[in-house]
């Protein structure tokens, strides 16, 4: 069951965060604009930019600032500046020509200092009940930020990702635990905001300490 296609990231991101008990797993999340930027990595020390549509990777850009050096990675590729007016001119020639949205770094747990993060998919049924698709853990190709499949991304199940990453049984299953209950509160809240939707995949992260962020949800996942 297909249903309703919502391609606007912001939109999603909103109605999440109206919810006391999600929000504080969504990493602060702003439109895209010069001062918001500097502000958000004078703050955090790293964002992440993406398109407010689109997928796989496609547009995503990480920026850092670290002792005075602005730094931008754009899948394999760094680039280095000193001031930031300097990096923002070079940002905007290589981001793609769509609407953007700036997003809170979180340093994600790793495997073998590769980057990990988490698809789950859920369908609703004919009847009107949501089935758990899938849920899946996604390592990034060494030396890429990004996680997704089509860039090389090695995907596993998400009990051996969340195991391999934190060396423990017992703490994957309970996080495998958190994650489903996160995502059944935000089909609800998704439901009644977007009626119609069908399917949906919520991607999630886990910083080093194992807190369960919600990075973006999809109503056409891949």
């Amino acid at each position: 069951m297909a249903g309703r296609q919502l391609a606007n990231k912001w939109l999603k991101t909103e109605a999440l965060l109206q919810h006391g008990e999600v929000a504080p797993h969504i990493p602060q999340t702003r439109m895209y604009s010069e001062h918001d930027l500097q502000q958000m990595l004078h703050q955090f020390g790293m964002v992440v930019i993406k398109p407010l549509v689109g997928g796989g990777g496609y547009g995503v850009i990480k920026i850092t600032y670290y002792m005075g050096v602005y730094t931008f990675t754009y899948f394999a590729k760094k680039r280095s500046f000193r001031n930031f007016n300097e990096m923002f001119r070079a940002l905007n020639k290589v981001k793609v020509g769509r609407k953007y949205m700036i997003q809170q770094g979180i340093e994600l747990a790793r495997i073998h200092n590769r980057p990990i993060d988490y698809r789950v998919k859920v369908a609703k049924q004919p009847e009107g009940n949501w089935i758990y698709r899938s849920m899946v853990g996604r390592l990034a190709r060494p030396g890429l930020f990004v996680t997704n499949l089509c860039k090389g991304g090695t995907q596993l199940s998400a009990r051996e990702g969340l195991t391999r990453s934190f060396r423990s049984k017992k703490f994957a299953a309970s996080k495998r635990k958190e994650m489903r209950n996160l995502t059944n509160i935000c089909i609800g809240i998704l439901e009644s905001s977007f009626p119609g939707i069908g399917e949906l995949g919520f991607d999630y992260g886990l910083d080093k300490s194992g807190k369960i962020w919600i990075f973006e949800v999809n109503t056409r996942p891949q």
